[in-house]
């Protein structure tokens, strides 16, 4: 993340992308497929983009091996953003679910940031969805109506008001 200075003086946090340029790699057509939608690649790796809207006609897709860069935004686009959270391995109750736990005194010694009770005696097992310590991050999440502030034609930057999910390097969706 960086900052951008406004003109009023204030401070915008932003995110900068790298948003290509990507090429597009394979059609895929309602008659074949079942769905319209555009496989595009970036570096080594290729994702698929469906279409929601149907286009009335073959020629408003773009053609296999056309580029897209950044400059299919403008600057004051509202975009979301997906990617994969960044990791962070087995937590317990506290970090993951955001409880309490337990008091220091009364009895409690080493169990100050524990569960505590997961349930009745009957039906005498364990109710699916109980929160409990486990495996965190590491999801696909969507960042919704973030504004595109500036956008570097020349070399594919963008620009883009506050956090993305994900770590640093990592491939996140941008969609307008």
């Amino acid at each position: 993340m960086s900052q951008i200075f406004e003109s009023s003086g204030k401070t915008r946090p932003v995110t900068w992308l790298e948003a290509g340029p990507v090429f597009v790699t394979q059609k895929k057509s309602k008659e074949k497929d079942g769905y319209v939608s555009v496989q595009v690649g970036f570096g080594k790796t290729k994702k698929e983009f469906r279409i929601i809207q149907s286009p009335t006609s073959d020629s408003q897709l773009p053609k296999v091996g056309d580029k897209v860069d950044a400059t299919a935004f403008k600057e004051g686009d509202s975009v979301n953003v997906s990617g994969i959270s960044k990791g962070k391995g087995f937590q317990g109750v506290v970090k993951r679910h955001g409880f309490h736990g337990g008091p220091r005194t009364h009895g409690q010694k080493h169990s100050e940031r524990e569960a505590g009770s997961i349930g009745a005696t009957w039906p005498q097992r364990v109710l699916k969805g109980k929160r409990m310590p486990g495996r965190m991050g590491g999801e696909r999440v969507t960042v919704r109506n973030l504004k595109v502030l500036k956008i570097i034609p020349e070399k594919n930057l963008m620009a883009i008001s506050g956090a993305i999910p994900g770590h640093r390097g990592s491939l996140v969706e941008v969609r307008g």
